[in-house]
């Protein structure tokens, strides 16, 4: 007999080996027809695949979040199929499932176009309607080479030796199709759905090396449903409006150019908008934290010492000063941080000590992953460190979470917008078991005090210790990872950093890497697409400017222009004689929260007409009325 239990804890047993399907069908014909894949023991396998053993097994339906891998699977091999159909002697490689979608590299000497690209998605659409099973096959390699050769499939035929040899060769077939794939797949090609579009075809290698063939990939996007895959192109469109590339250049912020790739050239705009967002921050910290600031260039023992020359090596900029000594651009705050605190001697009554740092950081990314001032080579941090006893651990962590979420609620990300998520530790690590077991549990416990629900990311830590990261969801339903605390036990140790305790004895302080924002940088590009460039009016780096109808009034714009000014507003002047109505477009583009228009009446009653940035109506308000109003919007939350 096989016991099979099912997620519910529910058990059933079979007298002999079983397949999913069989299982699905025993429950009930609702779950048979529904039924899609089959999870044995964690591990997602067809709906056909044969359980020998007892095993944990759940159904995979279409409501399941494993159906979507399996989709946009199948979308590559439904692609590949099309492409062989419309264009014979064309070979296959690789076609993978990815984060939005799938792709698939072809070899085939003629370029594929635009126009292509609507005819195999139409094809598509056809083998989805055949129905056509998907099934699993396994072939000796010999058998596998021999066909592959015979078709024209020299691609296949050179991987098929390079495969473990104690893995089974699964071959899958779709009609008269096939290829080469572990799988698993879909039943059928219909429960695809027809959830997809073709995105963009470009240039790939041969297995990732440009020494080798040049290949064409073509890229997809699949989902489950229509409504998925609507929003998911909303979203896209959307994104492209909200670009901070565009946006930038339009509000006059910022612009790289490649002799600096990867660095910003900030406008003075753009500087006004860093330094607002910089000193916010250091308006948050300034009653629980020292500011300090450390070394750019820093000898490579340093590095060596806290580990990260050989973890982060390869994306450090590295500066020789002799034959003897090598330098590098710190990539990171943190080892400097603990310099500082090994200055003197340092009691339990000293602790906690947190030290802040605006700290100014370069990695060596690939020219590929660079992205506007999202990715970038030359960066900033509101990094910050706290070294404390292990017995105030929760009571930091309950403090920085106070004030992460406090300075996201001010930038206008609270509730839902807001996702936790605590990093696990990777294969690659430093510091021993117990010790992580401590430091994963540590921050667990701070986690739940707080009261926050949390998803854990296993793998995903740092390699000195576990993290808590915050996830923001923009306005279009994108997430990023913002803010960071990371529990590390290992740094203190690595870089011998101690305290006297109360026994007269020394001890390690627990090191607390904390950071707010991140990148300044990033979150700046990432606050920009988040508004469409229409920023909150006390973050904004113009946020009035002064616009005149008629030459007339020239005098008291200017005169309204200073008042601003003297009330502490962003306040430019616009005396150009064009028309109102291209003043007001021109500065709608560049995004400048209120316009204030003043004419020959205006002058005369002193008073002055407001038209906020995406508004259609106009407010005609007192001088002496406007400021106090637009004073009070301006102001930093709390400040």
């Amino acid at each position: 007999m096989i016991k099979i239990t099912l997620p519910d804890n529910s058990q059933r047993e079979y007298p002999g080996p079983v397949t999913g399907a069989d299982i699905a069908a025993s429950i009930g014909p609702g779950l048979a027809k529904a039924a899609l894949a089959v999870k044995v023991n964690g591990d997602l396998k067809d709906l056909t695949a044969t359980i020998t053993t007892d095993a944990n097994v759940s159904i995979i339906t279409a409501k399941s979040s494993e159906t979507l891998e399996l989709v946009r699977h199948d979308c590559a091999h439904i692609m590949a199929q099309a492409v062989q159909e419309l264009f014979p002697g064309t070979q296959v490689t690789f076609g993978p499932a990815t984060e939005t979608g799938f792709y698939y590299d072809f070899y085939r000497e003629q370029p594929f176009s635009t126009d292509d690209l609507e005819v195999i998605e139409k094809r598509m659409h056809e083998i989805v309607d055949r129905d056509l099973p998907l099934i699993r096959e396994e072939w000796s390699r010999e058998q596998a080479i021999e066909w592959f050769t015979k078709q024209g499939e020299s691609f296949k035929a050179e991987w098929i030796p390079q495969l473990p040899a104690n893995e089974a060769l699964s071959i899958y077939r779709q009609g008269d199709w096939l290829d080469l794939c572990r799988g698993p797949h879909l039943p059928s090609t219909g429960k695809t759905g027809h959830a997809f579009k073709l995105m963009r075809v470009s240039g790939a290698y041969w297995r990732g090396d440009a020494k080798n063939a040049q290949l064409q990939r073509i890229t997809g996007t699949a989902w489950r449903t229509q409504a998925e895959l609507d929003q998911y192109l909303f979203q896209l469109a959307e994104a492209e409006k909200r670009d901070h590339r565009k946006l930038g250049k339009e509000m006059g912020l910022f612009h790289q150019q490649e002799e600096a790739a990867g660095m910003i050239f900030w406008h003075p705009k753009g500087w006004a908008l860093y330094r607002t967002l910089e000193n916010f921050i250091r308006g948050r910290l300034q009653e629980d934290y020292v500011e300090v600031k450390t070394p750019q260039l820093i000898d490579s023992s340093l590095f060596k010492a806290s580990g990260h020359w050989d973890m982060y090596g390869d994306n450090m900029y590295k500066v020789a000063v002799d034959e003897e000594r090598m330098f590098g651009l710190k990539p990171m705050n943190c080892p400097g941080h603990v310099q500082i605190f090994r200055q003197g001697i340092k009691s339990y009554r000293d602790l906690p000590l947190r030290f802040a740092e605006f700290g100014s950081c370069h990695r060596n990314e690939p020219s590929g992953g660079l992205h506007g001032i999202m990715r970038v080579r030359a960066f900033t941090q509101d990094d910050g460190h706290i070294f404390c006893r292990e017995d105030q651990i929760r009571d930091e962590s309950l403090d920085y979470f106070k004030l992460q979420l406090g300075v996201y609620e001010a930038l206008g990300f609270s509730g839902e917008s807001i996702q936790v998520k605590l990093a696990l530790r990777p294969d690659v690590r430093a510091g021993e078991d117990n010790t992580w077991d401590r430091a994963e549990q540590g921050l667990r416990d701070a986690l739940n005090a707080a009261g926050l629900a949390f998803e854990e990311l296993p793998g995903e830590g740092a390699f000195y210790g576990p993290k808590v990261e915050f996830h923001l969801t923009d306005a279009i339903g994108r997430t990023w990872q913002c803010g960071t605390l990371q529990l590390d036990f290992v740094l203190p140790e690595r870089l011998d950093a101690t305290y006297i305790g109360e026994d007269g004895a020394r001890h390690r302080p627990v090191m607390l890497h904390r950071a707010i924002l991140g990148s300044l940088e990033r979150f700046i590009g990432m606050l920009i697409e988040h508004y469409a460039g229409r920023l909150p009016l006390w973050l904004s780096p113009a946020q009035v400017v002064v616009t005149t109808i008629t030459n007339e009034a020239d005098g008291y714009a200017a005169e309204v222009h200073a008042a601003l000014k003297a009330a502490g507003l962003k306040a430019d002047l616009d005396l150009r004689a064009e028309k109102i109505n291209y003043k007001v477009r021109d500065h709608s583009l560049a995004k400048i929260p209120v316009i204030i228009a003043v004419g020959k009446r205006e002058s005369e009653e002193r008073t002055v007409t407001l038209r906020r940035l995406g508004g259609d109506k106009q407010e005609v308000l007192a001088l002496t009325d406007a400021l106090t109003r637009l004073r009070e919007e301006a102001a930093v939350p709390g400040a």
